[in-house]
């Protein structure tokens, strides 16, 4: 029931709000059911990796690819670490290392590309990508653009890492703190998912997601994404990419978002999402903001355009052949 002012009242606002939460929940925990399995298990095997020391040998076979993009061989176990884990390991990685922020920049860019690779890819095939499209976009497009970083920013002084000895693990010492770490992750994602979800239901509901959409409209043109994909585009750079992905299949069951669409927001957001925290992050040890921001949109730009291109050729090539 309104007031006679026209605006909702307490009771009918908590009435919506509360519809909002009791709506959310259903598809919330099912998506966070399914993500949290995922993330124990790739946490399982990298654990298993470090307790067999496999994973230092596998950033040492990495090494000529580290020069190839200008980065000591060193950093290699950086971005092994940032491409099965997660940002948060890569820049830990990384702290032993004394490099300029070019490299800083350059690795940023990389691991920002293509970190957490298990984990989001699965989250995306959901959503209805292939999995070799998203893998390949997301770990040659990070090795491409530091690749031409290399070339265009102002060469510097060779410089010299030093990196502290790898320090093998044991069990009875990391178990505990990796459980931890783990149970904290899943606590953290159970409760942003949820979230999410609720700020879904009520942008609905209230009619925020309408001016979301105005505001951000001219921006997605400009990336070649259409208007529909609002919220998530907003969510996935924002939050991230499994996060803004998570809502994104629930947006899909209800038939939302369009397959064509879906595909083309995830190959936006492999490039670039998470422009805030993981960029602050990486701006904090050296790296230059604006350049890690802004690669990685052109390249973005870049490939949702193409594939749209490839989208519209397919389509009259079939039509013509049927």
């Amino acid at each position: 029931m309104e007031e006679q002012t026209g605006k909702p009242s307490a009771q009918n606002l908590g009435g919506r709000l509360y519809d909002c939460v009791r709506e959310a929940w259903p598809g919330a925990s099912k998506t966070i059911w399914w993500v949290l399995r995922i993330t124990a298990i790739v946490s399982v095997l990298i654990y298993i990796l470090r307790l067999s020391g496999a994973l230092p040998w596998i950033s040492s076979s990495l090494e000529p690819v580290m020069s190839f993009i200008g980065l000591p061989g060193e950093a290699a176990l950086a971005y092994v670490s940032g491409y099965f884990v997660n940002v948060y390991s890569a820049i830990a990685a990384s702290a032993t290392l004394h490099l300029s922020a070019r490299s800083v920049t350059i690795m940023a860019v990389l691991v920002l590309c293509s970190h957490n690779m298990i984990v989001e890819t699965a989250v995306q095939k959901k959503t209805g990508s292939s999995v070799w499209w998203i893998v390949c976009v997301r770990t040659f497009g990070g090795l491409l653009l530091a690749f031409l970083l290399n070339k265009i920013l102002p060469a510097q002084p060779q410089e010299v890492a030093e990196i502290v000895e790898y320090q093998s693990i044991t069990f009875r010492d990391s178990f505990w703190p990796w459980l931890l770490a783990l149970l904290k992750l899943c606590f953290k994602m159970s409760v942003l998912i949820f979230l999410l979800s609720v700020l879904q239901r009520m942008l609905s509901e209230f009619g925020i997601m309408k001016i979301l959409t105005g505001i951000v409209r001219w921006p997605l043109k400009i990336f070649g994404l259409p208007a529909d994909t609002s919220f998530l585009w907003i969510v996935a750079n924002t939050l991230g990419l499994a996060y803004g992905a998570a809502v994104m299949f629930q947006e899909k069951e209800k038939g939302n978002i369009s397959d064509t669409d879906i595909k083309l927001l995830n190959t936006h957001i492999s490039i670039s999402h998470s422009n805030i925290e993981d960029l602050v992050l990486f701006v904090s040890v050296g790296g230059i903001w604006w350049i890690i921001l802004l690669s990685r949109w052109a390249a973005s730009l870049i490939l949702v355009w193409a594939q749209k291109l490839w989208f519209y050729f397919r389509g009259r090539f079939i039509k013509f052949a049927g």
